[in-house]
């Protein structure tokens, strides 16, 4: 009997943005309750590290606070897109990102911010090697030691054998911290993300997704039986499992896919009595809460009295039990004086089943499954260890609940097993599912089966499947997949297309009003998908190119936005473009032909499309 009280609900409103921020604390009574980490808050809110030396229950481990910092801080890369390494350029939604997942993520986030429907990503397992991910948080040994406070005041080290005691559980979770905390911005208010994971970092992924997702959006926690056989090489207890962590972004928005129906669970249902209703199987007609109306005595049909067992009465009242059984509803045995039991009827359960947390091999693959998957279609070169199957990847799909046009992201693509798994399954159900892979192009070794194939890095791999794949998947069934979508635009990660000039006014002067702003090596189509990226614009779009007045006009999403790079751009090229009404009009400080251009473009447009913003690059 009190009015609402304004701190709880402002606490409620941080902890929705910021479940990382949510912490626990005593109260005046002793009792636990909910507070917000003000240093964290500050550190969420500040571009520069913020101390905060107060002590509180939290997960940490040494330079979190600068993951944290490396998730908040800008890019300024660009994405270049490549079309002769892509399959039908112009037509395609699928993307293929090479280039480190972090910066990739930071791009897509200012173009998918919560569009996409789910995340899967096998990451890198922790087993103490060295990463390829290095990013600036990147510690040598006697800078954990020093950071994690193993030392004293004089320097002196405190705590034995330091690769054991942690610092390869700091490089993982440095690396995984800022790329899940990013990623958490492109889901949508229903998507879902599933992480694979072995039991070196299982503990400390769950304590990193609970920080970033909230710990009530867990879904749940999958084992897969990843293996068929044991190894009998194994020092202690062979390892046949994985794990899969699933997070929603909205647990109270998330819906779980349901799995079809095997023929196992329908098997369960028979018709002895040839029901019209179709099959059936029995169930109990008594329950623990005991009501005395609810307790009386039912005639068999072959005259015998049946009652419930002491202490438990029948579910519903003797008129309803009347009328189930007047409906043939109950079934009292074939001689028709057992115990009556209801008939639940296949016709009303629900069309699929529940998602249980153990992965059999025999349902969704093995390890050795997917390998097999690669070398049928790399002529028997396997050229990665320990592939997800498509199996898996088809469950996870149809569990994340997807839409037939979803957007489904892995940003350690890997195999690309993810692609394969999305085209194979548009193919099955007609859907329009769009796929974004993202993966470091990081080098084969030289003495592998891979390299001397001719494919130098993991990208080229991971590329190579997709193509495959999707003519495997078209040449199986020609009739039904003629609009299926199986091309891919490639984007790779890059530096800037604007130069990096800096002048101090000694070194200015007025010839560096003429010089260029864009770097001399970048085409007009990089400056396109750079404006795309600025303006939010999903980077598979529509693009076409047009002629006008003898200049090139790219027009991307009918309209949407339209751009010319070209030189010498004169009063015609604009007012055409103008007479078309973009939204968004781009084009380079240097593309004007002369001063009088430069006077009128304002007026032109404001004559013929006065609404269309217009910007130069």
């Amino acid at each position: 009997m009190q009015t609402t009280n304004i701190v709880d609900e402002n606490i409620k409103r941080i902890g929705e943005l910021f479940p990382n921020c949510l912490t626990e604390r005593l109260n005046e009574e002793g009792k636990p309750e909910v507070a917000i980490d003000f240093d964290q808050l500050k550190q969420e809110l500040s571009k520069d590290i913020v101390e905060g030396p107060e002590e509180r229950y939290q997960f940490t481990w040494p330079d979190k606070r600068n993951a944290i910092r490396l998730a908040n801080a800008p890019t300024t890369d660009t994405l270049r897109p490549c079309r002769e390494e892509s399959v039908d350029f112009d037509n395609t939604q699928n993307l293929y990102i090479e280039g480190d997942n972090l910066q990739v993520l930071k791009l897509l986030r200012e173009n998918y911010l919560g569009k996409v429907k789910m995340i899967y990503i096998d990451p890198p397992y922790n087993t103490g090697n060295d990463f390829v991910y290095n990013d600036d948080f990147a510690q040598s040994s006697s800078e954990y030691i020093h950071n994690s406070g193993q030392t004293d005041e004089e320097g002196n080290r405190l705590v034995a054998n330091t690769e054991s005691n942690g610092r390869f559980h700091t490089d993982w979770l440095n690396m995984i911290y800022p790329r899940l905390k990013v990623a958490k911005d492109l889901l949508s208010e229903d998507g879902v993300i599933f992480i694979s994971m072995d039991e070196n970092e299982i503990d400390n992924l769950e304590k990193v997704c609970n920080e970033i997702f909230g710990e009530h959006n867990l879904v749940g926690k999958v084992i897969w039986e990843r293996a068929f056989a044991p190894k009998n090489d194994a020092k202690y207890l062979s390892d046949s499992h994985d794990y899969i962590i699933v997070y929603a972004r909205n647990i109270n928005s998330f819906s779980i896919g349901l799995l079809p129906r095997t023929d196992e669970a329908n098997a369960r249902y028979k018709n002895p009595d040839n029901d019209p209703r179709g099959p059936w199987t029995p169930d109990n007609m008594t329950v623990k809460t005991y009501s005395a109306s609810y307790d009386y005595e039912i005639t068999t049909p072959n005259g015998s009295i049946m009652s419930p067992p002491n202490g438990r009465c029948w579910f519903t009242s003797k008129e309803r039990m009347q009328k189930l059984i007047e409906e043939g509803r109950v079934w009292f045995g074939s001689d028709g004086g057992n115990m009556p039991r209801l008939k639940r009827y296949l016709a009303d359960v629900q069309q699929g089943m529940t998602p249980v947390t153990i992965w059999k091999y025999t349902e969704v693959g093995h390890n050795q499954e997917g390998r097999q998957e690669v070398k049928q279609l790399f002529e028997g070169k396997g050229y990665f260890d320990g592939p997800k199957p498509l199996r898996l990847l088809n469950r996870i799909i149809t569990i994340a609940n997807t839409c037939r046009d979803s957007i489904i992201l892995d940003f350690f693509s890997g195999s690309a097993t993810t692609a394969h798994a999305v085209m194979q399954l548009n193919a099955e159900d007609g859907g329009k599912r769009k796929f974004i892979m993202v993966q470091l192009p990081e080098a084969t070794d030289e003495k592998s089966e891979a390299y001397k194939a001719g494919y130098k890095s993991i990208c080229e791999i991971g590329k190579e499947r997709i193509r495959r794949a999707g003519k495997k998947i078209k040449e199986e069934s020609p009739l039904t997949t003629q609009d299926l979508d199986t091309g891919f635009r490639v984007l790779k990660l890059d530096s800037s297309n604007m130069q990096d000039v800096y002048y101090t006014p000694e070194e200015f002067d007025q010839r560096d009003l003429f010089e260029d702003n864009i770097k001399p090596d970048r085409t007009e189509e990089d400056l396109l998908f750079q404006t795309m990226i600025d303006l939010g614009i999903e980077l598979s779009a529509k693009i076409e190119q047009t002629q006008i007045a003898g200049k090139t006009v790219w027009n991307v999403s009918d309209g949407y936005l339209m751009a010319c790079f070209d030189e010498a751009v004169n009063e015609t090229t604009i007012t055409e473009i103008a007479k078309q009404q973009p939204y968004y009009f781009i084009m380079r400080d240097s593309s004007l032909a002369n001063d009088n251009v430069a006077d009128n473009f304002e007026q032109i447009f404001k004559h013929y499309s006065k609404d269309t913003i217009r910007r130069i690059i």
